[in-house]
């Protein structure tokens, strides 16, 4: 056998090791003679050269190990340190552990190498190390300026102050150089950054002053102080102003060329009594054979905002409208979104329809989709479709024109309900929050945003439109962007699975090939049960976050096969290319099919982007208000629910929404043991447990506007639960590291309540 082989095989037989030549030498049993080790050498050389072996840093030699991905992403920072590398779409994240982050910040393109992959079966993700940070996100910011105190103003140097921003995926103070503006404290200042953390200053940006925004203490400077700090332009540049200003204030007769005229039918809007952007209308009749005709016609912004313009630049921009409690950040100029676009009452206005016929079963038999103009009937709110579905004769005698439609689409909405529930259309009730300013955007009360059959049943027809739209586009293979909703992954699927067994309830089907029927159905076995709450919340969790996607990959939640965004081409900007589609592709060019092929994968991406951006500021917007509301309550005590438990704590919920946090800390009783399966604490010596879903007494300790931090501490009440103690060995308590290591121990050790029923003994 050839020296190489015999090499190539010892060293096969052991892998992960490397070896001298010398070792190498006597595993092999060749002589001392220098020839024999001479021709070791040379064969060693000839095999490095063609890359069969590789010799190590330290003379050793090997068989040449993998060499770890490098791959591109972008970057998802945690305010705790962590984050995770987006790899792409149809890919799993990149889990990055506080240390490996190479200081990058949140939507950072990055470079990130994989140092452990993903193991499906122990359901491990990938972990990496971020190696190289490509391009940064985030070139400014906004907050407030505070100068610095005596002792740093002794190592300022250059430097002003400092900047504090709102934006909690940028966990970072930014230092200001004297170089730009010179502001005052509590000033709201705009920022250019110039210096990024890095391993001589890990914890603070470096920048300029550029724009003096206004005061803290100003109307609304908070709100907009959010909004800033997470990218969201509040003013139109100068370009798209002067287009929008171009636009006409009225159609004109001869605009309406080859558009379907729906203005004899009774078409009118039902929204919110503030709307002010009415972008979709509905008309509804009976056929002579039994089925329905319901049309959807929508506001063709389409018509105004050509692509390529400034106006659709800034739209792709912006992307969605952004709305946060007493305003909103619109994706167009007013004068678009509450003017020409808008479907006010009795003027005319174009729009895109969808007309469909409708039969017994909730099925689109027949549709058609066109150009179209209209001219509403009545501009309804829902408050008032509420009262006329209820019978109350003032408003059915009020609105005696459209009376009759509104009884037909109540039919309809009852149709379509059954129809997506026979499907498996996931209905997870959830509560949002409504919030009651002030003239000077003071919380005075937060209430529980009420839904009424007319919300529900526009939302039923708006539903079938975008349906009817994709299946259009996706039975004729043409280039798209769709709303998909994909299948939960398994291993959450699994540990929720795992979850609601504790519970005594089971699922059908497997983590792989659960169908929403399987979690409808299971969704309505929990229906008023004690645990619905909790389990509702936590089968919510486990979805995956719906996207706008050029392929077609189905709506898991809605259990539709085909859907979309056709309806809110006003505040959504995918709505507004579904427009541009559908006039572009009603007779298609293959120069238009590649061009719409070629950008729509981007913006999609640009799009789901936006939309989650758009979700955070409004969080954030939201926590803080409610922190500002709850902030004249420290000190009261309130009976609540546990919303969710975890390893620090538990956070409980207040009936109007309001949640906040009793931290591990502040429970000085007892240490408690978190169990990750049943997601409970449990106290070592007392037996108390707290766990989702169950009810309990607080005390409100601390509530922080500028953080949105809500704290409360556990009071000792009848609701508190207390189950029976595990005695263990002090072998078993010393594996853990012994009592006296834990963290709240020692300070309360001397402290030894215990309970009966939930009462002090």
């Amino acid at each position: 056998m050839k020296l190489s082989k015999k090499i190539t095989e010892f060293l096969t037989a052991m892998p992960s090791k490397s070896i001298s030549p010398k070792m190498l030498a006597s595993h092999l049993g060749l002589s001392d003679e220098a020839s024999d080790y001479k021709y070791l050498l040379k064969t060693i050389a000839q095999l490095e050269e063609s890359q069969v072996i590789e010799v190590t840093a330290g003379g050793n030699i090997a068989l040449p190990q993998p060499k770890a991905a490098v791959l591109e992403g972008t970057f998802s920072a945690n305010p705790r340190g962590f984050g995770f590398v987006r790899i792409g779409e149809n890919e799993p994240d990149v889990f990055v552990k506080r240390g490996n982050t190479k200081f990058a910040m949140n939507e950072d393109v990055v470079e990130v190498k994989i140092t452990s992959p993903a193991n499906s079966l122990k359901g491990n993700e990938a972990e990496g190390k971020i190696v190289a940070i490509k391009s940064r996100a985030i070139t400014g910011l906004v907050g407030e300026f505070y100068a610095f105190d005596e002792e740093e103003k002794k190592h300022s140097g250059s430097l002003l102050g400092y900047v504090v921003n709102k934006n909690k995926k940028i966990p970072f103070k930014t230092n200001i150089s004297k170089k730009g503006l010179q502001p005052e404290v509590g000033d709201i200042v705009r920022v250019d950054i110039t210096h990024y953390p890095d391993r001589d200053f890990p914890d603070v940006l470096q920048g300029l002053v550029v724009e003096i925004i206004g005061k803290s203490t100003d109307t609304g400077i908070d709100v907009l102080e959010v909004l800033e700090s997470m990218g969201i332009p509040s003013p139109f540049p100068e370009d798209v102003m002067a287009e929008a200003n171009a636009v006409p204030d009225e159609i004109e007769e001869k605009d309406i060329v080859d558009r379907v005229d729906y203005r004899n039918e009774i078409t009118f809007t039902i929204d919110g009594a503030d709307a002010k952007d009415l972008d979709d209308a509905v008309h509804i009749k009976a056929l002579p054979n039994g089925n329905i005709e319901l049309g959807v016609h929508i506001a063709d912004v389409s018509y105004y905002v050509t692509e390529g313009s400034a106006l659709d630049r800034e739209a792709l921009n912006r992307g969605t409208s952004t709305y946060v409690t007493d305003r909103v950040v619109p994706m167009l100029p007013e004068r678009l979104s509450n003017g020409i676009c808008s479907l006010n009452p009795r003027v005319n206005r174009f729009t895109q329809s969808c007309v469909m016929e409708i039969n017994a079963d909730g099925h689109v038999v027949t549709y058609k989709i066109d150009q179209s103009v209209i001219k509403t009937t009545e501009r309804m709110t829902y408050s008032d479709v509420n009262e006329m579905l209820a019978g109350k004769v003032e408003f059915l005698e009020k609105f005696a024109k459209i009376a009759e439609s509104v009884e037909q689409m109540s039919k309809l909405h009852a149709i379509l309900l059954a129809m997506r529930a026979r499907r498996g259309s996931i209905d997870f009730e959830t509560q949002e929050a409504k919030i009651i300013v002030d003239e000077k955007g003071k919380p005075i009360d937060i209430q529980v945003r009420k839904r009424g059959t007319a919300e529900m049943m526009i939302e039923s027809f708006m539903l079938i439109a975008n349906e009817t739209v994709a299946r259009s586009f996706a039975t004729r293979k043409l280039p798209f962007i769709y709303r998909v909703h994909e299948h939960p992954k398994a291993d959450k699927l699994t540990r929720f699975i795992d979850f609601a067994s504790v519970f005594g309830i089971p699922l059908k089907g497997t983590p792989e090939k659960m169908q929403s029927k399987d979690l409808q159905d299971f969704m309505l076995q929990i229906k008023g049960q004690p645990g619905e709450i909790v389990l509702s919340t936590m089968l919510l969790r486990s979805m995956q976050q719906a996207r706008y996607d050029e392929d077609n990959l189905g709506h898991f939640g809605l259990a539709a096969d085909y859907y979309t965004h056709f309806t809110s081409p006003i505040r959504r900007y995918p709505d507004l290319l579904v427009h541009r589609l559908i006039r572009a592709e009603s007779q298609p060019t293959s120069e238009v099919l590649d061009h719409f092929a070629e950008i729509i994968p981007e913006i999609a991406q640009q799009t789901s982007s936006r939309e989650r951006r758009a979700i955070d500021a409004e969080r954030a917007v939201e926590a803080m208000k409610k922190a500002e509301y709850m902030e004249s309550y420290v000190g009261t005590e309130y009976e609540v629910t546990i919303s969710s438990v975890t390893r620090f704590g538990f956070f409980v919920s207040l009936p109007n929404t309001i949640e906040g946090l009793v931290h591990m800390s502040t429970l000085g009783d007892d240490f408690y043991n978190f169990n990750e399966r049943d997601l409970t604490l449990k106290g070592e010596r007392t037996g108390k447990v707290f766990r989702m879903g169950q009810p309990v007494k607080v005390k409100l300790v601390k509530s922080d506007k500028i953080t949105g931090d809500i704290d409360f501490e556990h009071v000792d009440s009848e609701f508190d639960v207390v189950e029976a103690v595990e005695k263990r060995s002090r072998d078993d308590r010393n594996k853990q590291g012994g009592r006296d290591k834990r963290p709240d121990w020692k300070k309360n050790k001397d402290k030894k309540p215990f309970y009966k029923n939930g009462k002090k003994k």
